[in-house]
This record gives structure tokens, sequence and C-alpha cells, in this order.
């Protein structure tokens, strides 16, 4: 790490209730979006560790709102497991250190917003899942994380990210970046444009749906990557869900359906060989298990018959979000070379396609659980 920006870590790091040394940080080169830290303390001759992280303002706009969620959502979480005699709760959930002051994050000089967490030891990520026991894995841990959140009490959170997964907005950005090509890529990706062009008229079942009062709004996580759940190292047991920058209102379809998408294909979303990317079957019967085994008291009839169609309408929302970044000059996602956000959008594309022939299988396993 540049000696720059290690002495501005260390800054950074004593402006939170940290009691120790600092010895040195990493960069964490996962994610899109934030700037993550792991950071190795000296605490009366014990190592711990902490995550520092800058919220990136250019996709999170109102970082105090993200932060007034992650904090309500993260006592939240732990209040629920201490009551339930959850053993290592603090490794169930995540726990935010605040400043000296009390709050839950600090703003630098430059007007970054800096906040930290308590590091959970002794687990680890994947950016795939490779056996039918981690998609099970995957979808109890964020059907617990929305089943633990049901009852949330106190005002509805703060949308930190407006019209997330909404699916005609999106479409509708995608039109508007083809109209403009400011970055004159229109030209070189007219298949995939052609195909998110012919997908309108069911991109908007969930919302109709939703409208008509049939499925109801959840808290839900919007980001359920399988990256974003934490594994134990020695029993491979789901433990803890990270990454809450995108907790607020929404469907449970969502969360459902972008589990589909990141844990049923044996690729990472941003295949290049097109011949690896398809629906695995297997792993999405034990993914909708897991799930449905931790919903099961508080889902809805009417929301289960719409768990498999919401991993063809996600996938393909990922696809077109990845699309419309991609003819925009890549302003959103982190690219690591030329054309990464058209792969990924194709890759997105083709497990849609996969999805879709197996719709009727997948919905029939559904109604069986």
């Amino acid at each position: 790490m540049p000696l720059y920006r290690e002495q501005h870590l260390q800054e950074i790091s004593q402006q939170f209730r940290i009691y120790g040394q600092i010895l040195h940080a990493e960069l964490c080169k996962i994610g899109h979006i934030n700037e993550t830290y792991t950071a190795t303390y000296d605490q009366g001759g014990v190592t711990v560790r902490y995550i520092h992280q800058k919220i990136n303002q250019a996709v999170f706009r109102e970082p105090d709102k993200v932060m007034q969620n992650v904090v309500r959502v993260t006592e939240h979480l732990q209040r629920k497991l201490r009551a339930q005699g959850a053993r290592q709760y603090t490794r169930r959930a995540l726990t935010v250190v605040p400043t000296h002051d009390g709050k839950p994050y600090y703003v630098d000089g430059n007007g970054d917003y800096w906040r930290t967490f308590v590091f959970v030891e002794r687990v680890q990520s994947f950016e795939a899942v490779h056996t039918p026991q981690q998609a099970y894995e995957a979808g109890r841990a964020f059907g617990e994380f929305q089943s633990l959140l049901a009852d949330l009490p106190g005002d509805r959170l703060h949308e930190t990210i407006p019209d997330f997964h909404h699916a005609r907005k999106r479409f509708a950005a995608l039109k508007a970046a083809i109209e403009a090509d400011r970055v004159g890529r229109v030209a070189t990706a007219q298949p995939e444009i052609e195909f998110a062009l012919a997908q309108e008229p069911w991109i908007g079942t969930l919302l109709d749906a939703q409208a008509a009062g049939e499925i109801p709004e959840r808290i839900t996580h919007n980001d359920t990557k399988f990256n974003n759940v934490m594994l134990d190292w020695e029993t491979g047991r789901a433990l803890c869900v990270v990454d809450l920058d995108t907790v607020m209102p929404g469907l449970v379809h969502y969360d459902f359906g972008d589990m589909v998408r990141t844990t049923t294909s044996p690729t990472l979303e941003d295949e290049q060989d097109l011949s690896k990317v398809h629906m695995q079957m297997p792993m999405f019967e034990a993914l909708a298990r897991g799930y449905l085994e931790a919903t099961r008291g508080f889902l809805t009839s009417a929301e289960k018959k719409y768990l498999a169609f919401a991993g063809r309408l996600i996938t393909y929302v990922i696809g077109i979000r990845f699309l419309t970044d991609y003819l925009s000059g890549d302003v959103y996602f982190r690219v690591h070379r030329p054309a990464h956000n058209l792969d990924r959008c194709r890759t997105q594309f083709k497990l849609v396609r996969s999805i879709m022939e197996q719709e009727a299988a997948m919905q029939r396993f559904v109604d069986s659980v």
C-alpha cells in the first residue's frame, strides 16, 4: 500500500473506538463499489482485525442514510440472535464500531465517509458456488436474514439507491443509454441490445403484482451474491451476511432472484466462455430448499409462486445494468479489462436463456417444498 495511503488510513483508524495500535492494513480486492481495507491491530499483545471502508458517494449519494440503515439492521439482528440464545452472535451479524463521538461514520478532510466494522474471523467467502450444500447455505443465510428483519420496528428504512431493482426504470435507462451512445459503443453490442429490448413484455410482472397488492413489500438485502455470505472455515455453515449498503424495502424475489443468478451457474458473473454458463437444477433445488426452510414463518403462497420467475427477472435486470454501464462508459461498476461490463452482460443473458428453458421445472420444485 502506498505510504501516503497508509498514513491517511492510520489517521482514519484513530477516529474510531478501537483500542490498540494499528500494525498494517491491506486493500481488499473484492466488490465493485466501495474501497475496503483489512486492518490489523495490536491490543495488549493480542492481534485483532477490523474492516475500514470508504463509502462510494458516487453510488451512495446519502451515506448518512446508508449508515442509519446499517446500524438499525445490525443492532436488530444482534438483539434477535441474543434473544434466541444464539452462540457467537457477533460472528452472525456485523458490528459497527462507532467514532469517539458516537457516530457510525467519520468524514475526513476530503469529504469522504469512512466506517469501521469488527472483522469476522475464521470465515471464508467464495465468488462462485461449488457444491449443492453451499447453495443450500446461501439460501438459508439470506432466508434467515429476511426472517430476522421481518419485525424490524420503527419507520420504513431509507432507500439507499432508489428504484434499485425497478425493472421498468432499468429498462428505460438502457434505452436512454442506447439513444445517447455517449462513448460510441452501441455498434459493438447489437446482439445484446436486441435481446434486451425483446424481453420488454414480461419485465413488469413483479411490479404489477406488488401494485395489485398480491405481494407485499419486505426488508431485503438486494445484493445477494454468494460472496456476501461468510461460511465457517471448519463446518462450511453460513454464519454471516455482509455488504449491507442496499438493505432497504424491496420484494423477497429480488433477493431470491439474485441468489439464483449467482449460485446456480458454475461460472463467475463475467465468464467469457458462454458454453459454460447454464442454470444447474441440483444447485437450484438446494438453494430453494434452504431458502424456503428459513422463510417458512412469513413467506406467503403468493410470494412463493413467483420465485422461479424471479431468477429470470433479476438475472435479466442485472444484465441490462451491466449493458447500460458498458454503453455509458463504465461509470458505475468497477472494471478490470476492456469490455468487462459487456462480458458480464453476455454471461447474464446466457443464464436468462437457460433459466427460461427450465423455469417450469424450477417452479414445480418450489411448489413441492
